[in-house]
């Protein structure tokens, strides 16, 4: 392993600088992220089948709420996702005038190996890291994910 050139590093500014310049990072990190293509889905038709993994078994109007979406477009989008074999809609329980929205055994293949691509990737700039700097960022984002964790909770 090579040495880490730190010529380019600065110190750490304060106060609204400081966290402007975390903020452009962690953009940087997420982007980096996506630097592993989620082919054949587009963006948006990505975004549908993580929230169909987290919420198995929604309607149409649920699911376009958690898109932010409506549900026309959300149709559209679903339509899409079946055809390539990711999204099965099935008769609901509680209405017979409903679908319900569920992510197929291939959709659920899809997003495994999606996730396992992206976590190889950050895997291998981890293993780049210096152990001091790969300490320090875990400890920054347990306490980012805490806080994160809190706001959804609803704490202050």
């Amino acid at each position: 392993m090579g040495a880490v050139d730190r010529s380019r590093e600065q110190p750490a500014p304060d106060g609204a600088a400081a966290e402007s310049t975390l903020a452009e990072l962690f953009e940087a990190v997420f982007e980096r992220g996506r630097d592993v293509s989620p082919r054949p889905l587009s963006v948006s038709q990505l975004r549908a089948v993580v929230a169909l993994d987290r919420h198995d078994g929604v309607n149409l109007r649920e699911l376009a709420e958690q898109l932010d979406s409506t549900p026309p477009l959300v149709s559209r989008l679903c339509d899409r996702l079946e055809a390539v074999g990711f999204l099965d809609r099935l008769p609901s329980a509680r209405s017979r005038r409903e679908l319900t929205l569920r992510l197929s055994d291939r959709g659920r293949a899809y997003l495994r190996d999606l996730r396992e691509r992206r976590r190889e990737n950050v895997e291998a700039l981890l293993a780049k890291m210096t152990p001091a700097g790969r300490a320090a960022l875990a400890a920054g984002l347990r306490e980012y994910r805490a806080l994160a964790d809190g706001e959804s909770a609803g704490m202050p």
